[in-house]
């Protein structure tokens, strides 16, 4: 069994990819990444993002995907990412105004219909969480739970995100065992403000998720930071150290 091979969440380095897409993903390359999980290609087509990836010899882990756009134009979205060569889509967010009890009961139909429809493309689909889906619904289980026992979808677990909530993302990799095909891997600073932080320099148990990724089903490693206070770029580089 080899190693879980580890990307990298282009969001990190979105204001990177807005002045420069290709010349990022080859800062991302020369760093020792071995893929990318795309947040949006500014524009460029699948054929020159593949042509990119072929060349600096990078993977497409996976892509983000506004759930807007995988409800109204599923069709185009997957044409598109086989053309980048990428397999699997994740759904990244789920706006404040269905973040509701009744919202999360048209969101589990809607996720159903996606994950149908992609199987029968040959793509596989995950939800990205955060920890608004940790709260309790009135039937006393997470929006989270519900989405997961109501659907066969994949889950991208977050470990900032499920420490922040006051989980434990190990036993949440173990309970949805070869579900969780794709980690995001985040630390977070240990003072009150629980800002983001390259892996190693905060208080998230990051090696105790490692250590469980093989058992898990983990396919991909995903460093992301939502902000960084030093550049991106040196961030990343932090936490691909620290995990090597």
């Amino acid at each position: 069994m080899g190693e879980i091979p580890v990307g990298v969440q282009l969001y990190t380095l979105r204001e990177e990819t807005k002045k420069d897409f290709k010349g990022t993903l080859q800062k991302v390359a020369a760093l020792g990444y071995q893929g990318v999980e795309f947040a949006g290609y500014e524009g460029y087509t699948a054929k020159e993002v593949k042509a990119w990836l072929t060349d600096l010899q990078l993977k497409p882990a996976s892509s983000h995907v506004p759930l807007e756009q995988l409800e109204s134009n599923l069709e185009q979205v997957i044409h598109f990412e086989q053309q980048v060569g990428n397999s699997h889509i994740v759904c990244p967010y789920l706006m404040p105004e269905r973040q509701t009890e009744k919202g999360y009961h048209v969101l589990i139909d809607s996720l159903n219909d996606i994950d149908t429809y992609c199987k029968k493309e040959g793509m596989s689909f995950s939800y990205h969480h955060h920890d608004f889906e940790l709260k309790k619904l009135s039937t006393g289980k997470s929006a989270l739970q519900t989405i997961l026992e109501e659907t066969e979808v994949n889950v991208e677990l977050d470990i900032y995100w499920l420490t922040k909530a006051g989980e434990d993302p190990v036993e949440w990799m173990k309970h949805y065992q070869n579900r969780t095909p794709f980690i995001h891997l985040k630390d977070m600073t240990t003072d009150g403000e629980q800002f983001f932080a390259p892996l190693g320099t905060g208080g998230v148990d990051v090696k105790a998720v490692m250590q469980e990724g093989h058992r898990a089903g983990v396919k991909w490693w995903i460093v992301e930071q939502d902000h960084c206070i030093e550049s991106p770029l040196s961030s990343i580089k932090k936490s691909l150290a620290y995990i090597k």
